[in-house]
């Protein structure tokens, strides 16, 4: 196998303009204990790999490479891995390893874990050709979702699932999503799927064509009004402003999910129109490895499917670049390899 591998590092955090993104030649990793080696098919472009390109994150590693959806083959392994043999096709998502042993990972709530871990920030992700990560937590994909539909759901689609269990929407109940980009449009398939009626509120007017034809009930201007209050809502939109506008548009007794890891300031919140009668607003950190394990299970057996944009590896920097403009119709992802036809 080769031993040097192309990859994009983080130079220094800068705004897209000044290209933060370099593309170096890298020695291929080697797997440490539990971890396996694998070679990169796709990887996804999510909105926190622009935070981690722009500096809206601090950094965690020096020129680390971002990307944390990826799916990719086993070709390698280190001491004590027992789960996967070569050739098998795995999911690496953004939770990368927890400390096992606090409170909160003993309560089965380990993405709370202070010594939490994540691939493409605390340690070199998918822009490459190559990556590793700690067996334990990966995924196996199911067999009927090929690889470039299989990235997005490893952090878009998981991170949405989690947020549609914190928003608490009841059987039936009208969802609203704020912004409509790659975790949004799958969570509103889920949600639609499951029988509720879903309100899209985004500024892109591709984003709003996209989720009329997904099956939402209307589609609108973030800073309107729905045109019925809402039994819950997700905001997908790393917009603060945005936060008093959705919490007015909730029915009593509703809450809002904020699901990002980044948020801009919040504005002043008036206790009567933005509070009262208890609706409730809460955030969303990252995921359980259990949250993933039902995710997929759920994509394979309704057969979500993103939408998608493919990019070549080389393109990296235009992908972000679409993210960033704001009218995302759908998810982009890294098309780095075809899978190997051979099982070694």
């Amino acid at each position: 196998m080769t031993t040097t591998m192309r990859a994009w590092v983080v130079r220094e955090p800068a705004p897209l303009a000044r290209s933060p993104l370099d593309l170096v030649e890298l020695a291929v990793p080697e797997p440490g204990p539990g971890e396996i080696l694998i070679r990169v098919l796709t990887c996804g472009v999510c909105r926190t790999d622009l935070h981690v390109a722009t500096g809206d994150l601090p950094v965690r590693r020096p020129r680390v490479v971002p990307g944390h959806e990826i799916v990719g083959e086993v070709v390698g392994s280190g001491p004590g891995c027992v789960r996967f043999l070569t050739g098998d096709r795995v999911g690496v998502p953004w939770l990368r390893g927890t400390c096992g042993s606090c409170g909160a990972c003993r309560a089965g709530r380990e993405n709370l874990c202070a010594r939490s871990r994540y691939t493409g920030w605390d340690a070199d992700g998918g822009y490459a050709e190559f990556t590793t990560a700690a067996e334990a937590f990966a995924y196996a994909l199911p067999d009927g979702i090929d690889d470039l539909s299989a990235a997005p759901l490893l952090c878009a689609g998981i991170i949405g699932y989690r947020a549609l269990k914190r928003a608490a929407l009841p059987p039936g109940g009208r969802l609203g999503v704020y912004g409509f980009g790659g975790s949004a449009h799958l969570t509103a398939q889920l949600a639609l799927a499951q029988g509720a009626e879903v309100h899209v509120l985004t500024r892109g007017e591709g984003a709003r064509r996209l989720a009329l034809d997904l099956g939402a009930a209307s589609a609108g201007d973030a800073r309107e009004h729905p045109p019925v209050p809402l039994d819950a809502a997700i905001l997908f939109a790393p917009a603060g402003e945005i936060v008093p506008v959705a919490l007015a548009a909730l029915a009593p007794g509703a809450t809002l999910a904020v699901a990002g890891i980044h948020l801009s300031d919040i504005p002043r919140l008036d206790y009567q129109r933005h509070l009262f009668h208890e609706r409730t607003v809460t955030s969303v950190e990252s995921n359980t490895r259990s949250d993933g394990e039902e995710f997929l299970a759920l994509a394979e057996r309704l057969a979500l499917r993103p939408t998608t944009h493919e990019y070549r590896l080389d393109e990296a920097p235009d992908a972000l670049a679409y993210l960033d403009a704001g009218d995302v119709r759908g998810a982009g992802v890294l098309r780095v390899a075809h899978r190997s036809t051979e099982r070694r």
